[in-house]
């Protein structure tokens, strides 16, 4: 792995752990074994190396959720797999946990790439939804758009009520919940 690759890797644990203020260069050099010359010759300071691991931590996120949602199967399946995918509840949505960040959001270009992956994942969702009523799978009133930005929320939420207890049963607990929801609005 390169210099620029361990100072994005190192970024986005770092952003991860403490956050953007608690994110130092000086940090962020350590964990990536790489001096001062280095992340000023690959980047414009902490903001460019933050935007870069930030935009990384929102292109992961989309592919490994769009993995589940393309894979074959009703879009309840699809959509289940994405819930219940294996993930590190406790330390929250890699995307999410930024978005709770003042001083990633009072930035906006800190905070774009937060904004264009919630939006794709709202989307995404609804498109899933929208297939499924259109193969006869859902309930023809269904609401594609409010019901992919409820599933998103619970997840989001779900990571907030699992930090906030110290433990995954809150996420667990509202995923099974949003599933048995969708699962209602199937059709027989």
């Amino acid at each position: 792995m390169d210099t620029r690759e361990r100072l994005i890797r190192s970024t986005q644990e770092l952003l991860r752990e403490r956050g953007y203020v608690g994110t130092s260069p000086k940090a962020i050099q350590q964990r990536a074994e790489a001096g001062q010359g280095s992340m000023y010759h690959h980047f414009r300071g902490k903001p460019g190396l933050a935007l870069a691991a930030i935009r990384r931590n929102a292109e992961e996120v989309r592919a490994r959720v769009d993995g589940h949602l393309s894979a074959p199967g009703t879009a309840v399946e699809r959509i289940t797999a994405y819930l219940r995918q294996e993930r590190d509840v406790l330390g929250g949505c890699r995307v999410g946990r930024l978005a709770q960040d003042p001083e990633v959001i009072a930035e906006p270009g800190l905070r774009e790439p937060l904004d264009e992956t919630f939006d794709w994942l709202r989307r995404r969702l609804a498109e899933v939804l929208a297939e499924g009523k259109e193969r006869g799978e859902l309930a023809p009133d269904l609401d594609p758009v409010g019901t992919a930005a409820a599933l998103a929320a619970v997840v989001q939420g779900g990571y907030v009520l699992a930090r906030a207890a110290g433990s995954a049963e809150p996420f667990h607990r509202a995923v099974d919940g949003a599933v048995d929801l969708l699962t209602a609005r199937t059709r027989a």
